[in-house]
């Protein structure tokens, strides 16, 4: 399991994924679920990815050697699609595709590999889009009135986003919205974990602004954490019935 969120706000979009993957309780493993393309000032994507490895790794060196085919073309490579909508279509059809090979081969273990993506950007001359990408390759879009998006085991950081987060946020709330998001997740679902990626897309930089990997014990995400839960505690107690 997993958790990873994205933001879209006027002044950008924030994106934050954890790195636990586990097939079991005594097999834990850490991968990046954060993938960055860029053209730096002309075009920026990034994806973050939840759901089955084997599902996601092979989703993502489809797009890879996609966009290095000698053939490539606006139909076939994420950067060189024309809008962000062809792009989300295109990742939307490599993933349908890979998670129907894969379950193809897994049926006689009746075991299931699925997969979802957020996909959050830009290119020059256009709007920022942030998308949702279901296993089957359909896809639904942040708007104004839901500038946020998860996937994963979403429902404990879910709350703090309903209550905080508008389209209006600053890129500097947006992270602490995320990341105390995250906290709340890693708090209730041990199959959740540390480290974290974060990334923060500026509005019409047309790359990747600001990444971060916060590990574990890492001491600014602990202080925020350990603040959060006494801002929570301290207003808990001056709540009266």
């Amino acid at each position: 399991m997993t958790y990873c969120v994205g933001l879209l706000l006027n002044d950008g979009m924030v994106l934050l994924s954890d790195t636990r993957t586990n097939a079991g309780l005594d097999n834990i493993a850490t991968y990046t679920k954060m993938f960055t393309f860029e053209d730096p000032g002309e075009r920026v994507i990034t994806i973050v990815t939840a759901g089955s490895l084997s599902v996601t790794q092979t989703t993502m060196a489809r797009l890879r050697e996609a966009i290095d085919a000698p053939e490539a073309s606006p139909d076939t490579s994420i950067m060189l699609a024309p809008t962000m909508l062809k792009v989300a279509e295109i990742i939307g059809d490599t993933l349908a595709s890979v998670r129907t090979d894969i379950e193809s081969r897994m049926n006689a273990a009746k075991v299931s590999a699925t997969a979802s993506m957020i996909m959050a950007g830009q290119r020059a001359g256009g709007g920022m889009r942030l998308f949702l990408i279901y296993p089957e390759g359909n896809f639904i879009e942040a708007t104004e009135d839901t500038p946020f998006l998860q996937i994963g085991e979403h429902k404990y950081g879910k709350p703090i986003l309903d209550r905080v987060v508008k389209t209006t946020t600053s890129l500097a709330d947006a992270q602490k919205a995320v990341l105390l998001s995250m906290d709340s997740t890693l708090r209730s679902n041990l199959s959740v974990g540390m480290p974290l990626d974060l990334a923060v897309i500026e509005r019409d930089a047309c790359r990747v602004t600001m990444r971060r990997r916060i590990e574990a014990g890492d001491a600014d995400f602990a202080a925020m954490s350990e603040a959060w839960s006494h801002a929570l505690r301290d207003g808990f107690s001056r709540i009266s019935l």
